[in-house]
């Protein structure tokens, strides 16, 4: 065969195949467009994250297929939009239900975030009292406390918590620091406070609220050997505390998301107008 008849048909062979790449990014790009219109959001991406793995040559279908993956994500934008404002307002009014056996704590001069506290919890009305105590932070984020009064100090760092049955849960060992962990001495008597915040008290919290109903006892840890056991308006405070953190929690979570899906359908509609 001649050079010149070899190289013809290297070179039909080359297009057909060429062609035949194309045809096929083609297909996958017409199937995510489908995809895309009928709102399978997921679905369509995986399509188009398959034509740039499997057909990085393809640069005109690229082209086009970048094109589409941003009105995916404008179209997933603009739903996560209207999902956040159509729920927000409803978990806001449940929030606003939940609260109403709270006082919320917060000096507008010198914080931003308030910390709502059952009413019966509030420090005033639980001075010279072993017990523990909780409260919740406007973003959901809740904490508990184990306060301990007495003449003399056990200098505790932590609790556990059981039932008759011995199950029990644990909090974090807190070290004294004077701030998260403290206390003070007043007329002879000392007063120990140590905070637990998220995951240092989450394991306790969760404890109590699935035991609520069951006689709980509270052993004082890393220090002198104390035991309490947590009176029903305690355990009733930690209920809905936890309930309210929840709400507050998800109303939270949804606000940032709502803020991220703005930023980034507006980036993605500068990207599409360019």
């Amino acid at each position: 065969m001649k050079k010149s008849a070899v190289y013809l048909l290297l070179v039909t062979f080359l297009m057909t195949g060429c062609n035949g790449k194309e045809k096929e990014a083609r297909a996958r790009y017409n199937n995510a467009r489908t995809l895309y219109e009928q709102n399978e959001f997921y679905a369509a991406k995986n399509e188009i994250d398959s034509i740039r793995s499997l057909y990085p040559g393809e640069i005109g279908v690229l082209k086009e297929s970048l094109e589409l993956m941003r009105l995916v994500e404008l179209k997933e934008a603009e739903r996560n939009i209207a999902y956040c404002d159509s729920l927000i307002p409803i978990k806001e009014e449940e929030a606003k239900e939940l609260s109403k056996g709270f006082i919320l704590e917060k000096d507008t001069l010198y914080e931003e975030i308030g910390t709502y506290i059952w009413k019966q919890q509030t420090v005033e009305r639980n001075v010279e009292r072993n017990y523990i105590r909780c409260g919740v932070n406007e973003k959901g984020e809740m904490f508990l406390a184990s306060v301990y009064f007495g003449i003399r100090p056990i200098n505790h760092t932590g609790i556990k918590i059981s039932t008759k049955d011995g199950l029990f849960a644990e909090t974090a060992s807190i070290p004294y620091d004077g701030g998260v962990n403290y206390r003070f001495e007043d007329m002879g008597n000392t007063t120990e406070v140590v905070n637990y915040k998220g995951e240092n008290g989450e394991d306790a919290v969760k404890f109590i609220y699935a035991n609520a109903k069951d006689r709980l006892r509270v052993d004082y840890t890393g220090g002198k050997q104390y035991t309490i056991y947590i009176a029903d308006g305690d355990k009733k405070a930690v209920v809905a505390t936890y309930d309210l953190a929840t709400v507050l929690s998800d109303i939270n979570t949804m606000k940032t998301e709502r803020d991220k899906a703005i930023k980034k359908k507006a980036y993605l509609e500068a990207k599409l107008n360019q």
